[in-house]
């Protein structure tokens, strides 16, 4: 999406305000976005409860809702708050997906160039990361839908193919088919964090650039 529409921060709390984006031009009735997709403020470092209280109103009393896709830190793993807000859309059947965001940080530690070898030992890393809140997740004692899908893994800080971030064509087609817009539109060859080592493997080369 267009920085000039959609500020982002290294520092955490920048998000303040629900922030709707129109996509995808007029619908068959006129109105403006075909889909409309949705930036919430965060709920960890430098939240606030009111905003919490807020963002579960609107995910709760929202018919028009079709999924909601929690980001989780991969560096971090699933924290206590994490673990709350995912219990909550699982009591309240919000339709939800995971998302590992900043897997450069595994996959390029230190922003280096890695050797083929050291990209699949990190893609293996990245994979027990997954592993690793996919138990968690289903040694929750809660009642209601699970996560959709896969676990998705995506970075805005590194690319295989210049332009092409990490995963965020992935995410994309996620949206579009929680949409049924993915009819009109090509497949791409799907980043999970489930088997992440798999595609390194495949198609990655022997050097592969960071960007």
């Amino acid at each position: 999406m267009n920085k000039n529409m959609c500020h982002i921060s290294k520092n955490p709390g920048r998000t303040k305000t629900m922030n709707f984006f129109a996509v995808g031009g007029e619908d068959e009735q006129g109105n403006p976005g075909r889909l409309t997709v949705l930036d919430m403020p965060g709920y960890g470092h430098k939240s606030r409860a009111e905003w919490g209280e807020e963002i579960m109103k609107y995910l709760i009393g929202r018919k028009q809702l079709v999924r909601t896709f929690v980001l989780i830190d991969s560096m971090h793993g699933l924290k206590r708050s994490d673990e709350s807000l995912l219990q909550a859309l699982r009591e309240n059947a919000i339709s939800h997906q995971i998302v590992l965001s900043k897997v450069d940080r595994i996959l390029f530690p230190k922003g280096r160039d890695p050797t083929h070898q050291m990209l699949l030992r990190n893609a293996t890393a990245l994979q027990q990361t997954a592993g690793s809140i996919r138990a968690k997740l289903d040694a929750m004692n809660v009642a209601g839908p699970k996560p959709l899908g896969e676990i998705l893994a995506c970075s805005t800080a590194a690319s295989l193919e210049r332009g092409k971030w990490l995963g965020i064509n992935n995410l994309r087609w996620a949206v579009l088919s929680a949409t049924g817009l993915n009819e009109i539109r090509k497949q791409p060859m799907l980043l999970n964090a489930d088997r992440v080592h798999d595609v390194a493997s495949e198609t990655m080369p022997e050097t592969t650039k960071y960007r």
